[in-house]
């Protein structure tokens, strides 16, 4: 008995694999007639997860396969389509919305057969709305969705929602489906505000995702301006706003508890923060404003600001303003948008949070959680660090800036403290990167220097002088041999400097990253120099009739300087940008006003016919003495002379 029931099981097993193989080579007329063989035919489970034959069928995307499978089951084994469910709880309609060719048609098929499938859940509680949703697929999502749209508000929900409160708005954001989420959005609205296990709702969400708006940002437009942005943007732009507006339970706050304030030490009272009348966050700081603004999603930021402009005042559990988030998280553009806004930064600068930190304190704040979009080399994250401090200082009341804290540390102090590591490495790598371009440029000057002595061509045996003296090529070569000399000793000049420096920490804000750019720069220089000279001395060569081997020899030179190039461009690309600094510097040195002072059209004629008079023998009663600062073109006028500046 055990013998036979053993053989049947092997027959079976045997059975079941020659099934599985034509499943996969797609013989249709093969798998209908080993359906036959099986007593539940396409219900017959057939892998280790329990999935039917259909199961595989449908989820291996052979639509006509299923279509056959569906006609040829026989009519009592119909109500097997809604008992079979393999052991994640998938029926075949599960696997069906995760299609994208033709699966209208074969769910128009099945739900013929099994119309209850529509309200079955798998064991996550996803129905095949959900799952549709989770993949993306919005021609089933649709189909679906218009079915299930007479069902009554309990049955509904179970349809959106899974066990763990995520609705299939949620899963759509998260899968990065924003076209499909703006649809959920617009047909299911009053799931908008709905908050899944997390507590976090559909624009919470999407506040997390900054890399969503990333083409909007490249594209210049704004949220409510989608001419020129991608159309999957589009998307994600107008589910932002539909989303604030339907989300303002979530966005516009104004039943909660005041926080408890931390002691307030130094020069303030916790009187003078403002927060006697805000409002805190509920949720732990998670709404959406505080969530885009410390991910970045600076467009979600504008709309909640522009739709609900008193969500400015708000304030987390930790008595952070939206200023401390923007700042501890460098999020210069939320920054800078909401110091244009007059009236609320009066409050917002005063702010201190429960443990009695200004927003000048939020610079020196350690965050774990935080990594910088563009990693830089140490030197200049330090100088971004401390341009952030001076950036937030301009906009801080002087009466905040010696401000100390709870643990009694002014913003300086905390700034110096915990960046002290950051110090340190920024320190070492300065020292490495000047110490190692010091040894590439005397190596530069010394060749340099060497062929300014090896005269292409030779001297005349007679005269002594070179014989291609007067070649145009030869002025060149001598000239840029000349150039990569000077520009390459200069180089080491200020690579030296930077060696010989204190390393003070105001020395990294503007000294050292311009030293290291001007090091850079004449570094730079001095090789394009050398290629220059090389290329004029090739040039001379040929003409010269001199030697192929020559020729090559210097032509293969271009190589490793080439490969330098390339290898240290990438740095010196991210030290240029400290050129801004020096340039702002000159500007204030000599504003375009003491070169090109202009006036304006009348002022001109009104002093064109004064000059005509006085040629004329015309006298003025007016004196520089008496009117100093009308004095233009050597003419003065206390009534109508005007001086613009640019």
């Amino acid at each position: 008995m055990l013998q036979l029931m053993a053989s049947m099981l092997e027959n079976e097993d045997k059975l079941k694999g020659e099934l599985y193989n034509a499943i996969l080579k797609e013989d249709v007329e093969k798998v209908i007639e080993l359906c036959e063989r099986f007593a539940d035919h396409a219900m017959h489970r057939l892998t280790i997860h329990e999935d039917t034959v259909l199961h595989v069928a449908t989820y291996s995307k052979q639509t006509g396969l299923v279509l056959r499978l569906l006609e040829a089951l026989p009519h009592h084994h119909i109500h097997k389509i809604t008992t079979s469910k393999n052991v994640s709880g998938n029926t075949v309609l599960h696997e069906v919305a995760t299609l994208d060719d033709c699966s209208v048609e074969v769910a128009t098929k099945i739900l013929e057969k099994a119309p209850e499938l529509l309200s079955m859940r798998n064991e996550l509680g996803e129905s095949v709305l959900f799952q549709s949703a989770r993949y993306g697929k919005i021609k089933i999502f649709n189909f679906l969705a218009d079915k299930i749209s007479k069902y009554d508000e309990d049955t509904l929900k179970s349809l959106i929602q899974r066990n763990d409160k995520t609705t299939i708005l949620h899963i759509a954001i998260l899968a990065r489906q924003f076209g499909l989420a703006l649809n959920i959005a617009r047909r299911f609205r009053h799931i908008i505000g709905e908050e899944d296990q997390d507590e976090m709702t559909a624009l919470q969400l999407l506040s997390c995702i900054p890399s969503a708006f990333e083409p909007v940002r490249k594209s210049g437009s704004h949220v409510r301006n989608f001419s020129n942005v991608p159309e999957s943007q589009e998307f994600v732009s107008e589910l932002a706003k539909l989303s604030v507006k339907d989300g303002s339970s979530n966005v516009n706050l104004s039943k909660s508890k005041l926080p408890k304030y931390g002691s307030c030490s130094g020069v303030l009272s916790t009187d003078e923060t403002g927060g006697s009348s805000r409002q805190p966050l509920k949720q732990g700081g998670v709404t959406p404003l505080f969530l885009a603004t410390k991910s970045g999603c600076v467009e979600i930021v504008k709309e909640i600001l522009k739709i609900y402009p008193q969500a400015v005042e708000h304030i987390d559990d930790e008595g952070q303003c939206i200023l401390h988030v923007a700042i501890k998280y460098r999020q210069l553009e939320v920054f800078e948008h909401v110091s244009k806004m007059e009236v609320p930064m009066r409050w917002l600068v005063r702010r201190l949070d429960n443990n009695g930190n200004t927003i000048l304190h939020m610079v020196g704040m350690p965050i774990h959680d935080y990594v910088p979009e563009k990693m830089l080399g140490p030197a200049l994250q330090l100088q971004e660090e401390l341009l952030w401090f001076e950036r937030v200082k301009s906009v801080t009341k002087e009466a905040f800036v010696c401000h100390q804290n709870n643990m009694k540390e002014t913003a300086e102090a905390l700034f110096a403290t915990t960046k002290s590591k950051l110090r340190n490495s920024a320190r070492d790598w300065l020292i490495r990167t000047s110490e190692g371009s010091s040894i590439v440029a005397v190596l530069i000057a010394t060749v340099a220097f060497t062929a300014a002595y090896t005269i292409p061509g030779g001297p005349d045996q007679k005269t002594g002088f070179p014989v291609l003296l007067y070649h145009p090529f030869f002025v060149v070569s001598t000239a840029s041999d000349v150039l990569s000399l000077a520009c390459a000793l200069t180089s080491v000049v200020m690579f030296l400097s930077i060696l010989t420096a204190p390393f003070r920490l105001e020395d990294f804000k503007h000294s050292l990253p311009n030293k290291l750019m001007l090091g850079f720069t004449f570094l730079f220089f001095s090789v394009v120099m050398m290629m220059i000279s090389f290329s004029a001395t090739i040039i001379l060569m040929v003409h010269g009739s001199e030697r192929w081997t020559k020729i090559l020899f210097y032509s293969l030179s271009f190589l490793p300087v080439g490969i330098f190039a390339l290898a240290y461009f990438p740095l010196y690309l991210s030290v240029t940008k400290t050129h801004k600094h020096l340039l702002k510097k000159i500007k204030e040195a000599f504003p375009c006003r003491c070169w090109f002072p202009t006036v304006s059209r009348d002022t001109y004629f009104f002093h064109s016919n004064r000059a005509e008079i006085c040629l004329q023998g015309g006298s003025n009663n007016n004196s520089s003495r008496d009117n100093p600062e009308g004095e233009l073109f050597g003419f003065q006028d206390t009534s109508q002379t005007k001086l613009f500046s640019v």
